[in-house]
């Protein structure tokens, strides 16, 4: 008996992947382009095993045009905060269609949590990291739970803390793809127009980067297009990216 408790306490907890599996897709995937990227990996290796986390906003087309040609059954998933702009949750449904994502999850904050820790709705205001630790954090890490790796539609040229971005990288012993990680601007609308993708309604509008609708504003010229979060706060991320925490040190509600 004694034999097997030990077994049992050694069980292996090593992570699916490493920084070296990361440094090697890296150098695999040097110079190869991005839909052709996903569609090796969503189509070979990762299949099964891979979500994409999308924002539907401004940019969210391209990469989701990408996904959906290499694989349009890959799992999307959506955290609904449940403090989004209309529009941006007009515009997931449309696109969604449009592109024929065959798996769109919605994950929501459980509502015992709302319930407990922002009864009045404004823990935005006064707590911002609060508020996205439970509308966003929480629930997107229990969306990923059992998933190897998560592709995401992160950019190097969104802010200065985004520069410099990798392709892939480790966090949380999870695999991170990054496929849009050295596009621009200038790319990315070159790609709208190719494919005759539509944009979010609130990009005219001057807002360039779009979240919650409390904690999002127009974006000024000169600005970083992601000056518009947050603003007046020292954030400049939800929490969901870079965290360099371990799931397990999330609160459980």
């Amino acid at each position: 008996m004694a034999d097997a408790a030990r077994r049992i306490d050694t069980i292996d907890v090593q992570p699916v992947f490493t920084q070296a599996d990361a440094d090697a897709l890296n150098a695999r995937y040097e110079g190869v382009s991005a839909p052709a990227m996903l569609s090796d990996l969503l189509r070979g290796e990762l299949a099964g095993r891979v979500s994409v986390v999308s924002s539907f906003g401004t940019e969210s087309a391209v990469l989701l045009h990408m996904v959906a040609a290499a694989d349009p059954a890959a799992p999307v998933i959506f955290v609904d905060t449940l403090k989004m702009f209309p529009e941006t949750l007009a515009y997931r449904d449309d696109l969604a269609a449009r592109l024929g994502l065959q798996k769109l999850r919605i994950i929501q904050p459980r509502p015992e949590v709302i319930a407990n820790k922002d009864e009045t709705g404004l823990r935005w205001s006064y707590d911002p990291d609060g508020c996205c630790e439970i509308r966003k954090v929480e629930p997107l890490a229990r969306a990923l739970r059992g998933v190897d790796a998560w592709i995401s539609g992160r950019k190097g040229f969104q802010s200065s803390t985004r520069a410099g971005l990798p392709r892939f990288e480790i966090e949380d012993g999870r695999l991170k793809i990054n496929p849009l990680a050295d596009w621009d601007k200038s790319r990315l609308d070159a790609y709208f127009a190719e494919h005759d993708l539509p944009r979010h309604p609130l990009e005219a509008e001057g807002y360039l980067s779009i979240g919650c609708a409390p904690c999002t504003s127009v974006v000024k010229p000169g600005e970083d297009p992601r000056a518009g979060r947050w603003r007046g706060w020292d954030k400049v991320e939800c929490g969901i990216h870079g965290s360099g925490g371990d799931e397990s040190e999330l609160p459980v509600f």
